[in-house]
């Protein structure tokens, strides 16, 4: 049962081949055997699943039959939790019980999710390789000496080795996505202002988005129609109308245009990415699509402005950590300028320290325009450039990595390990929806297939992912130790 999607499980619940609390523990069975080798699991909340896996069976006797009724799902820790420790990955927030619940966590407990725990994940999402988090890096389950990727590793190691039946994740260059490609699985990033912000721990405000993690694109579609919708309590949420995401996963592909960009298969990508990808852009063409080269001209440029706003706006969201109010505070502080240097510099990784200092200099006096400004003007030139794409394409696709997963360790070098997300952060720069699923394996390891639309265009997105799904099998592959083999 637990390699089933989420949306057979909801099936299996509904005609009472298993209940709530019987698929709970089997997974809370499985964490106790596999987290200490995994380490995707932060926290695990076991009496409390148990507890709404029987509300969830008794809600289901009385004729409910919501679709996630009762489906265990974990949470990135950078959701607040109602009286569970949220602790972003960092020592900062360490023994941070939240006192309310993000407005996704709301969501899904009102849609009846049974959570499992909250998932490690690189501290303050600040990462691609889940090697920055306060409590020990991430392992991958198709071989633990590797990344899962970042900074939502937790979320995807914990769905690929069959730890939960969903996870949330969170991204702002690439967190969902990087991971979904590096272990396998389906990860999702909705438009900017689908999903509510509140309550998710800012790491870059104008960047981050929540999305769900899980086996098939299918599954996104059935946590997005929960997920996705206004918040009046988030100033960035968007007014606008939520459709049903699994309506259309079933439209057909004919005459369909995917634009495939150049700088995406040019120096960089390794042979067996690439030849997977064309593989399985040659599905699409028996689907009925045509293939289009098209040029970002300005794509170069992503990572260089990205490493300029999102620290920026970093500098400004974490310097609320200064040990007075909540969180990590230095050991008898001589004053409170003592305490505030000694509780930042103890609590905060030295990745995050980085990206604070960069920030603050890059928003400082007289370099405010020379950085700030221009990387913002650079934003809009990308923004264009997929405007003008979409004027002649319906879809973008890609790879979502230029490789498969690193190992552990290999990649000390940040400006190296910047150039993990080359092509999804400018999907995020332009607030567009994107998703990876599995598309073919390259020297044992999954290959991520990076599918971008228009802005909130998300339907279009998840359809074209679900086409491919039906023709292919590669998100049904497992790692062995920790699943069927494949």
């Amino acid at each position: 049962m637990i390699e089933k999607t989420v949306a057979e499980i909801a099936v299996a619940l509904n005609a009472g081949d298993i209940s709530s609390v019987e698929l709970t523990q089997t997974y809370l069975d499985r964490i106790t055997q596999f987290n200490g080798e995994l380490n995707a699991y932060i926290t695990v909340c076991a009496d409390s699943a148990l507890r709404q896996a029987k509300t969830a069976d008794e809600k289901r006797a009385k004729g409910s039959n919501s679709p996630l009724l009762g489906v265990p799902l974990a949470h990135k820790d950078i959701f607040c939790t109602n009286g569970v420790t949220t602790t972003c990955g960092s020592r900062m927030l360490h023994n941070f019980v939240a006192p309310y619940d993000a407005t996704v966590v709301e969501k899904f407990n009102d849609a009846g999710a049974v959570m499992l725990g909250k998932t490690n994940m690189d501290e303050f999402a600040m990462g691609s390789s889940n090697e920055t988090s306060f409590f020990g890096p991430v392992k991958n389950p198709w071989d633990t000496k590797r990344v899962p990727g970042g900074s939502s590793g937790g979320s995807a190691v914990a769905v690929a080795a069959d730890l939960c039946a969903m996870a949330t994740g969170t991204d702002t260059g690439g967190s969902i996505r990087q991971p979904a490609a590096f272990c396998g699985i389906t990860g999702f990033k909705p438009s900017y202002g689908r999903v509510s912000r509140w309550g998710m721990i800012a790491f870059a405000s104008s960047l981050d988005q929540a999305g769900p993690l899980c086996k098939t694109a299918e599954d996104a579609a059935l946590m997005t129609n929960v997920m996705a919708g206004l918040d009046k309590k988030d100033s960035t949420s968007i007014d606008k109308p939520v459709e049903d995401y699994t309506a259309s996963l079933s439209n057909s592909l004919n005459g369909l245009k995917i634009g495939v960009p150049k700088q995406h298969f040019a120096e960089g990508l390794t042979a067996g990415v690439e030849q997977t990808i064309r593989e399985a852009l040659k599905e699409y063409e028996n689907l009925g699509a045509t293939i289009t080269e098209i040029d970002l001209p300005n794509n170069h440029l992503s990572v260089s402005a990205y490493y300029v706003i999102a620290p920026a706006e970093a500098s400004a969201n974490l310097s609320r950590y200064d040990g007075v109010r909540y969180g990590y505070r230095c050991e008898d502080p001589a004053d409170l300028e003592d305490m505030y240097k000694r509780t930042r510099s103890e609590g905060f990784g030295e990745e995050v320290k980085r990206r604070i200092m960069v920030g603050t200099y890059a928003l400082s006096a007289g370099f405010y325009d020379a950085y700030y400004r221009k990387a913002q003007k650079i934003r809009r030139l990308i923004k264009n450039d997929f405007i003008d794409a979409f004027d002649e394409v319906d879809v973008i696709i890609g790879p979502t990595s230029p490789h498969t997963a690193f190992e552990i360790g290999t990649k000390t070098d940040p400006v190296t390990m910047y150039l993990e997300d080359i092509y999804t952060i400018a999907v995020n720069l332009a607030g567009l929806p994107g998703i990876s699923i599995p598309a073919g394996m390259a020297d044992g390891l999954p290959v991520g297939m990076h599918i971008v639309g228009s802005d909130f265009a998300e339907a279009k997105v998840l359809n074209v992912a679900h086409q491919f799904q039906q023709q292919t099998d590669w998100h049904q592959h497992k790692p062995t130790a920790f699943g069927k083999e494949n």
